[in-house]
């Protein structure tokens, strides 16, 4: 995004947000169908006030369904929408005190920066003085008051961006629905970008719900994480929870570089926490992981997170390591990203694959080579099982 990051208005607390009006949403058993297709099923989720919420998943999931729905544009099936003590099924579009950025942009190239913002205002009504103020005050906070006169065609990606996410907030909705607003912007637009949403959400104490397919983004931004796979909520936590604790095999492919081993539970011991399980994998052998205790017999896997590998070389002594996971791997390929240096290996044992990432200052003092065999291991802790 062009320009300085905000700084001209406070932060504000959850209480805060309601006090200025913002709106909690509970989505209570929506579905949408089109025809035989069911897009979104039985959905059921609390967004508490003054949230910023993150929908996230594939692409056909259903998010941006859900957002649709929220807004009005999309008919719902069955089951209630409510924003607050409102029930939103039966009000129009225009009514719900909700606004919509959509991933276009959707700006009109022949009027200026200020008539594009002020267009809400005009649509609702608001007088000619009051309509002056709200725009200069939002061109203002924006960045933009030296872009009014410009129509779209002369503003970068980044301007046009915040043009329209200034035509969004100027009409003071309750709750801003945002459909993949970044995703049109280049790397480093798109994490400057990350910070002023943030803080623009925090500052005027709005709930913010966003349709995203990108982890990196959902976890920087959101108070709370949702996600969808198939139209329905496969999990929803906080950004650390979604992170550290996937509770089924999908959240765990997608919302991080995770290494998971597939097989049968063969021993479980139970204990004050989470129990030690001993997953048998096929052609690897047992691997030791932490979570609810499964039956003996149950299928599942394990779960491990690519940062949480030790890399050791072949000859080192074995008693110098006490983990209980303990393989040994050929390095196939080092991918070099900067910060991140990805190491991508094959078990010497089955054949799978897997990730191992490290700080590259961390992966320069190894001194492994591609090619070159290494022992793997990490301790249960650092492994999670997985029962679906």
């Amino acid at each position: 995004m062009d320009g300085p990051l905000i700084d001209s208005l406070p932060s504000t607390s959850v209480e805060q947000a309601l006090a200025l009006g913002a709106a909690g949403l509970s989505l209570r058993s929506v579905t949408k169908r089109y025809g035989t297709v069911t897009a979104v099923e039985h959905l059921t989720l609390d967004i508490p006030a003054g949230y910023y919420c993150c929908l996230l998943g594939p692409s056909g999931c259903g998010k941006t369904t859900v957002l649709r729905m929220i807004a009005g544009h999309e008919e719902i099936t069955a089951g209630e929408i409510w924003m607050g003590d409102r029930c939103l099924n039966p009000i129009p579009a225009a009514k719900r005190n909700t606004s919509m950025m959509f991933q276009s942009y959707a700006l009109f190239p022949h009027q200026t920066v200020w008539q594009n913002v002020e267009f809400g205002l005009r649509m609702q009504g608001i007088a000619a003085p009051q309509r002056q103020a709200r725009v200069g005050e939002m061109l203002d906070t924006l960045g933009l008051s030296a872009l009014a006169q410009r129509k779209p065609a002369r503003l970068s990606g980044g301007q046009q961006q915040r043009v329209a996410l200034a035509r969004a907030l100027v009409t003071r909705p309750q709750v801003l629905l945002l459909d993949e607003p970044l995703s049109a912007l280049d790397e480093n637009l798109r994490i400057r970008t990350r910070a002023e949403l943030r803080k623009l959400q925090r500052q005027f104490g709005m709930t913010f719900i966003q349709v995203t397919h990108n982890q990196d983004e959902a976890y920087s931004l959101s108070d709370q994480i949702v996600v969808m796979d198939q139209g329905r909520i496969d999990q929803v936590g906080s950004p650390d929870q979604i992170f550290a604790q996937p509770l089924s095999q999908f959240v765990a492919t997608f919302t991080g570089d995770n290494n998971l081993f597939h097989g049968t539970v063969a021993r479980v011991t139970r204990e004050a926490e989470q129990a030690l399980i001993g997953l048998e994998v096929p052609q690897l052998g047992t691997i030791f992981c932490r979570g609810e205790a499964p039956q003996v017999g149950a299928t599942g896997a394990c779960c491990l997170r690519s940062d949480a590998l030790t890399l050791t070389p072949l000859d080192s002594p074995a008693e110098a390591d006490p983990s209980p996971n303990r393989f040994t791997a050929r390095i196939t390929a080092v991918e070099f990203t900067g910060y991140i240096t990805r190491v991508f290996l094959i078990l010497d044992a089955n054949g799978q694959e897997l990730l191992y990432k490290a700080r590259t200052a961390d992966w320069a003092r190894h001194a492994f080579q591609e090619g070159e065999g290494v022992t793997l291991s990490w301790t249960d802790q650092n492994c999670r099982f997985l029962a679906h």
